[in-house]
């Protein structure tokens, strides 16, 4: 018995075959792109998704024909917050508004006028990213598309649809749009109100390691399986990280190094502080929830100077900065490509280098990036010490976690051990793979999977931590004396 798990990525979809003793046996992956057809604008269109699937999975089936067709239940992980719009023949109405788009920035002041205990509610901030002021701007600038939506989904969940037929999401992904009640795991029918949106619009809410039907027969025989074929729950992708890192219990944390960057630590309670921007969302499991600081742009900083530069071996770049770069206190990155927002929340962030002279090589300016992300992270670490969130061990997962030469750093700047383990590449996908068990064994989820082998641990240089920190300070003072730089810029062009 073997169960398969897809992350819906914003740079492609990547598929994890798991079996019965929770051992990835076979990962495999297909592309997507991002159109960004105006500033701050970020879509990407659902049937790509649905393509890159069906090419992934067909991957899979050819390398692994037995295993692939052992698989019983299957588990879903997706980018959060994007809005999926469907009219009432189940058509997708306009290309996907993605988590990374911040054209809706007006209209989440517009939303805290409208239900202004809205935070007591969502137990966050309303941001750009977030799905509830995407809708109001579909409805203040596209009309004629708000006025034909039957259904409002969210990425991974047209996935659900196109594979059994269901319209349901999880509490975790839901948590994400500003529409949930996240202490209640109930939608708000305030905030949806607020949206001129009923309950009617939105798909059904289950947990995670809920069962919600069965794989389409056309699919299951296209694809060799079972029509009884489980479709499962699932996560949002931040929640289904934590899955696959065991990030279940009191305190126990991960940082994910992927496009965007992400420190979340879970927790049994409810304990809602937006102060700093910090998220605060249900975990993927009942009566689990969670915190997150979160930063647009994490290893999508790195593959941007890849691209400037016309590289294709990023691994190749990186060791040219552990060889070639020494400790520059002058040089700084601001790493806010697609805005920011822990602790900063402002769609209207840039990048920006500064400290620049002729003897600046690329090499310096990538490790300043690195900095640069992993300074993000720190100011996220410490809006979440802020509201008194407790920190316990940290797990790193994502693309990035492959290089140790960031990890170091990372340990460094944030003076806190890291751990680095098993299948920390695979992530979300695993996680997803890890519900689709649950669902068919119900067990505790807090004691129902082994911790990933440990590969290695990054602890604190004392010189670097305290080299950092005074970098760290210049950082945050070259945001703020440029932030309202960012704002004029775009007004007037």
């Amino acid at each position: 018995m073997c169960y398969l798990g897809i992350d819906l990525g914003t740079s492609g979809v990547k598929v994890v075959l798991m079996n019965a003793q929770h051992t990835v046996l076979a990962e495999a992956a297909s592309p997507l792109t991002v159109s960004r057809p105006h500033p701050l604008w970020s879509e990407q269109h659902p049937h790509d998704w649905w393509a890159a699937l069906e090419n992934a999975a067909a991957t899979l089936k050819e390398n692994f024909p037995r295993e692939f067709a052992a698989i019983r239940a299957i588990g879903l992980s997706g980018q959060q917050h994007g809005a999926v719009l469907l009219d009432n023949q189940q058509r997708v109405l306009r290309p996907a508004i993605l988590w990374n788009d911040g054209r809706a920035f007006a209209e989440c002041r517009e939303l805290a006028e409208r239900v202004p205990a809205y935070a007591d509610i969502t137990g966050n901030l309303i941001m750009p990213g977030f799905t509830a002021p995407k809708l109001r701007w579909v409805a203040q600038h596209e009309a004629h598309i708000f006025q034909q939506i039957d259904k409002v989904l969210l990425p991974k969940d047209y996935l659900r649809l196109r594979l059994c037929g269901e319209r349901i999401s999880d509490m975790s992904d839901a948590a994400g749009t500003s529409w949930l009640n996240v202490a209640e795991r109930d939608w708000s029918d305030d905030m949806l109100a607020a949206c001129d949106l009923t309950r009617a619009h939105m798909p059904s809410l289950v947990e995670g390691n809920a069962v919600t039907g069965t794989l389409n027969r056309e699919i299951a025989e296209r694809w060799g399986l079972s029509p009884a074929t489980q479709i499962v729950g699932g996560a949002g992708d931040n929640a289904a990280s934590a899955i696959s890192m065991n990030v279940i219990r009191e305190g126990s944390a991960f940082l994910s190094l992927g496009t965007s960057g992400v420190f979340f630590v879970s927790s049994k309670k409810y304990r809602a502080n937006p102060a700093g921007a910090v998220h605060t969302f249900c975990h993927c499991v009942p009566m689990h929830w969670h915190h997150m600081s979160v930063h647009l742009s994490a290893t999508a900083c790195l593959d941007w100077c890849r691209d400037i530069w016309q590289e294709k071996n990023m691994a190749g770049l990186l060791k040219e900065v552990e060889q070639h770069t020494v400790a520059n206190p002058d040089l700084i990155f601001l790493p806010y490509l697609s805005g920011e927002r822990t602790p900063h929340n402002n769609p209207h962030a840039k990048g920006a280098f500064f400290g620049m002279t002729h003897k600046t090589t690329r090499a310096d300016l990538l490790r300043a990036v690195l900095e640069g992300v992993t300074f993000a992270f720190a100011d996220g670490q410490a809006s979440m010490q802020a509201a008194d969130i407790a920190i316990g061990e940290v797990s790193v997962t994502g693309g990035g976690a492959q290089n140790h030469f960031w990890g170091q750093m990372l340990a460094s700047t944030l003076n806190r051990p890291l751990v680095y383990r098993q299948h920390r590449s695979v992530g979300a996908a695993l996680g997803a793979a890890r519900l689709a068990w649950l669902a068919l064994h119900p067990c505790d989820p807090d004691s129902a999977f082994a911790l990933p082998a440990i590969e290695n641990t990054f602890q604190p240089d004392a010189a670097q931590v305290e080299f950092y920190q005074r970098k760290q300070k210049l950082f945050q003072n070259l945001y703020q004396n440029t932030h309202s730089l960012f704002t004029h810029s775009l007004l007037t062009h």
